[in-house]
């Protein structure tokens, strides 16, 4: 299944990465181009305390 994204945040990011995990073709659209950049460079800035 060919799925669209809208938001590459943290939800966003995550329930692409899980539905790409689950065999679906995924894009992820974001008005901020850095992040678009970042995750086609392969490092998404995700980052979060714990």
């Amino acid at each position: 299944m060919n799925i669209a994204i809208a938001g590459c945040g943290y939800v966003g990011l995550v329930t692409g990465v899980c539905l790409a995990e689950a065999g679906h073709d995924v894009a992820c659209i974001d008005i901020d181009r850095r992040k678009v950049m970042q995750l086609k460079q392969g490092n998404p800035q995700c980052m979060s305390q714990g």
